[in-house]
């Protein structure tokens, strides 16, 4: 019995482990997921380029203000 609870233990930590590693893994998205076909895109995929490009664009602006 206390062989069987072990292994049951084991399983259920490997499950758990590979489980936090594919949703640490799980991916956002990249620049090279936006320079696709748009023709291909769905409307979420558009909507996160764009804000992608908005986040990017708005940081080279802050970089360029002048510090005082």
């Amino acid at each position: 019995m206390k062989k069987l609870v072990s292994i049951l233990m084991a399983a259920f930590l490997a499950s758990v482990s590979v489980g936090a590693m594919a949703a640490a893994h799980g991916g956002a998205m990249k620049d090279v997921d936006c320079k696709m076909d748009e023709k291909k895109m769905d409307d979420k995929t558009k909507a996160a380029c764009k804000k992608m490009a908005d986040d990017k664009k708005a940081a080279d602006m802050k970089k360029e203000e002048p510090k005082k």
